[in-house]
């Protein structure tokens, strides 16, 4: 938003009464493991350029995150999931 320099005012915000919901993470419900060779479930954590999506985006927590992470890099390894996406 530009700043008025004629009067000096400031732009009108208008406040926002959407409130996201607040992910859960998938893992710590569940018994379902990390596994580096179920390739169709961390499929869904990567993005269409390859790259590991984040936290803020998938909703896992810290610890699970770190475990994806980890499947994710040994299952491109084995060349179970490519390195890049075209």
């Amino acid at each position: 938003m530009a700043f008025n320099k004629e009067n000096g005012d400031r732009p009108f915000r208008r406040k926002s009464n959407f409130h996201r919901k607040k992910k859960v993470c998938v893992f710590c419900g569940k018994d379902s493991a990390i596994d580096y060779k179920d390739a169709a479930k961390l499929r869904k954590y990567i993005s269409e350029g390859g790259k590991i999506l984040p936290r803020r985006i998938t909703g896992t927590c810290a610890t699970h995150q770190r475990a994806l992470t980890v499947a994710i890099k040994r299952a491109r390894h084995l060349a179970i999931l490519p390195y890049a996406e075209k």
